[in-house]
């Protein structure tokens, strides 16, 4: 894979998988539906805003490629979204946001307290459908992917000091919160596969997913809210260490580092000062070294594609490597 990735289109990626889509949106209400006021309501709210279904996607393409022929494929896909909406639905509410994809959250529209519990039931409906498949695998890879998302949250939350926060520990980071459940994507639509090829897209999905979320995290930092559909440079207001932060600091001079703690130190800083630490860190290399290391694991992803055998869908994931880090919201 070049060093320059060509950008494609999402719509492009799906399209061996589309009539596949069409069906995961319906499988989706499915499943969510609640005869109860509150519940419903949110849940049209969710279905507004579920976003581009890059994790069913993922999961049926790597279906396809590892030859599956299974017509439960498109129910998986859809709770591999349900875990998604909920993980969501969590982290708005513990990071009191209040757009997400341009739109209020849940929390913002409701209250927490609702946001909390609209989580859990998405998870308990995800739950609930594994276990009506009968398929002991697929439950016991989203289990476990489940698991490894919440104590990826709970390591950002304990990060307490904030300027010592490394490479290595947002590398643990971004494995378990967004990795972790596209690897369990890819690696759920190939449990038909043999074990050489069910490993391969696991691996695949873990790169795209790191590269992805550094990906995202650099958006923060260079997209306006126009584009990404949440306030740019949301992450340092939130006090979050992320890739191009953390890169940045160990370029900074004396004088500059104290900029940073000020910032990390005030509860609501100004959007002087995060304008300030943002030119700060593209000054000292911060976004390039991102980049860079984006750049780096599409390579790895691109490599563990290669035991596949030739298919439109080994291309549509091929590319979905170039989307992941070329995308600009």
């Amino acid at each position: 894979m070049s060093q320059q990735v060509a950008r494609v289109s999402l719509r492009d990626i799906q399209r061996p998988v589309t009539a596949e889509l069409d069906r995961v949106v319906d499988e989706l209400r499915r499943i969510i539906a609640a005869d109860f006021p509150i519940i419903t309501e949110a849940n049209e709210h969710l279905l507004r805003m579920k976003g581009k279904l890059f994790r069913p996607t993922l999961l049926l393409l790597s279906h396809q490629a590892a030859g599956g022929r299974d017509p439960r494929a498109v129910t998986l896909a859809a709770v591999v979204e349900l875990i998604h909406l909920a993980t969501l639905v969590h982290d708005d509410s513990v990071d009191h946001s209040v757009l997400r994809r341009g739109m209020p959250t849940i929390n913002t529209l409701f209250s927490h307290q609702i946001a909390v519990i609209m989580g859990d039931y998405l998870y308990s409906r995800a739950i609930i459908e594994l276990v009506q498949l009968d398929d002991p695998e697929a439950l016991r890879v989203l289990a476990r992917v489940t698991n490894e998302m919440t104590v990826g949250e709970m390591r950002q939350l304990e990060a307490h000091d904030k300027l010592a926060y490394g490479e290595e520990q947002y590398d643990q980071l971004i494995r378990a919160k967004t990795a972790s459940l596209l690897a369990g994507a890819c690696e759920v639509g190939a449990l038909e596969a043999d074990t050489a090829h069910r490993r391969a897209l696991a691996r695949f999905g873990m790169y795209l997913g790191m590269a992805f979320q550094i990906t995202d995290d650099l958006l923060d930092y260079t997209q306006p809210e126009a584009v990404t559909g949440k306030p740019s440079g949301l992450d340092l207001k939130e006090h979050k260490m992320t890739l191009p932060l953390i890169a940045a600091l160990g370029r900074m001079t004396p004088t500059e580092r104290p900029r940073v703690q000020e910032l990390m130190d005030t509860p609501d800083p100004s959007e002087e000062t995060v304008a300030e630490v943002i030119a700060l860190v593209e000054r000292s290399g911060g976004l390039d070294y991102a980049r860079q290391r984006a750049l780096e694991l599409a390579q790895q992803a691109d490599a563990a594609l290669e035991v596949l055998p030739s298919s439109p869908a080994r291309d549509a994931l091929r590319d979905s490597i170039a989307y992941a880090v070329e995308r600009r919201s």
